[in-house]
């Protein structure tokens, strides 16, 4: 820890109550006409304690520390309603090695609303990311695992299924697999892993086009490799291509997908995963898993973000292509040109976001992306599951035989 930190120091923190914070006592007979109150619930108070404790820490902690609540004794005084200001105080009382002890209390506009004592912790990130990675080694399959971008300072090895271009703060991506439509094979799986490590490592970069070798942006995971793969390795293979495009969100560069033609599957996720996308008129998307047998194994929440869910459940149920017009007007798609203007509406973009202060620009990117809901950031583990339930029905096995075999499926309809 920094020096500095004494007994007495205060945090302060203000949250408006909304409805998140709030529980519904007597819901189940509001209808009836019965009393019922919406109020501030006791976590969330107790929440909002605890977080100006830790607001108390954040001066004094080192850049591989965090501070973790140990222990609360909290009264609940009186109940506050929804969209009032609400403020909580927490006074550190005593130190003693790493664990700091506080007073806490939490205020409306009119009276205490709550108080106690509330003890805090500063661990070391990494040990405390060493245990959980242990710990997780040894639980069953479903474990979020943390996802740590180990950055990369150094060059960037060479790619087989990457083409690159560096010009000073741009850096164009081409998915090189021309033959077989850019799929994503485990090849290009960690080549992709090996660029966002480098990326993660290299915020001089700013921006990263994304397009694909030919004329397909990216036909979607390989189905031919997932013949004989056992199913412990496809759903390791599921996670790590969630993972890889999520990661998109962390890195501090702005991403955008030039879509040059067939973003599906697996490829449209990798086009809205980016933070821009400008297709060409000639470009399609689609989500057609359904009719190889599985559900989509990633990607579902941020599609369904994007579109809303009546159009989510449209692409993914019918598994249907649709136009680069129509994905625009769905707000899949950013911008619409044509296919011999595609370069240009890119570097126009790229230029205007070029022009913008660096320090800026990612910490809009940043903010954006965690405003959103953290459980869309898991929601993978759910779609991977489903996939992996359906990967091993027959229908399943042979809607990739008949894609291997580049033959219409026969589906048994049970």
């Amino acid at each position: 820890m920094r020096p500095g930190l004494s007994i007495g120091h205060t945090g302060h923190l203000q949250w408006t109550v909304a409805a998140q914070h709030t529980i519904h006592l007597g819901q189940q007979y509001a209808a009836a006409g019965r009393a019922s109150a919406v109020v501030f619930s006791t976590p969330n108070m107790i929440l909002l304690m605890e977080r100006a404790a830790k607001e108390a820490l954040r001066p004094f902690l080192d850049d591989d520390e965090e501070s973790v609540g140990t222990s609360v004794n909290i009264q609940h005084l009186a109940a506050t309603p929804i969209g009032a200001e609400v403020r909580a105080e927490a006074k550190v009382t005593a130190l003693t090695d790493r664990a700091i002890d506080f007073d806490v209390v939490a205020f409306d506009a009119l009276e205490p609303i709550g108080r106690g004592t509330h003890r805090r912790a500063v661990v070391r990130l990494e040990k405390m990311r060493q245990r959980l990675e242990e710990k997780i080694a040894k639980l069953p399959q479903g474990i979020l695992h943390p996802m740590n971008l180990n950055p990369n300072r150094g060059p960037l090895p060479p790619l087989r299924n990457l083409a690159i271009s560096a010009a000073g703060p741009l850096l164009a991506v081409t998915l090189n697999r021309p033959e077989q439509r850019n799929s994503i094979s485990r090849e290009l799986t960690d080549d992709f892993w090996t660029l966002i490590h480098f990326l993660a490592g290299h915020p001089e970069i700013r921006v990263v086009t994304v397009t694909g070798a030919g004329r397909a942006f990216c036909a979607g995971s390989d189905i031919k490799g997932l013949r004989g793969l056992d199913m412990a390795a496809a759903t390791e293979l599921s996670h790590r291509h969630a993972r890889m495009w999520l990661a998109i969100e962390q890195l501090p560069q702005v991403f955008i997908a030039k879509v040059n033609g067939p973003a599906l599957g697996g490829g449209c996720v990798a086009a809205y995963s980016c933070d821009f996308r400008i297709a060409a008129t000639s470009a399609t998307f689609g989500m057609p898993e359904v009719l190889l047998g599985w559900p989509p194994g990633y990607g579902l929440a941020q599609l369904t973000a994007l579109v809303g869910k009546a159009r989510a459940l449209e692409l993914c149920l019918t598994g249907a292509t649709i136009s680069a017009r129509q994905a625009h007007d769905y707000g899949l798609v950013h911008r619409v040109v044509p296919g011999n203007q595609l370069d240009r509406a890119t570097e126009e973009l790229v230029k205007t976001l070029l022009a913008t202060p660096a320090a800026a620009l990612r910490a809009t990117k940043q903010v954006l992306h965690l405003d959103e809901p953290a459980q869309a950031k898991v929601a993978y583990l759910n779609d991977t599951a489903a996939y992996i339930d359906c990967l091993k029905t027959a229908d399943a096995q042979e809607g990739i035989a008949a894609f291997t075999e580049k033959r219409r499926p026969k589906f048994q309809g049970t």
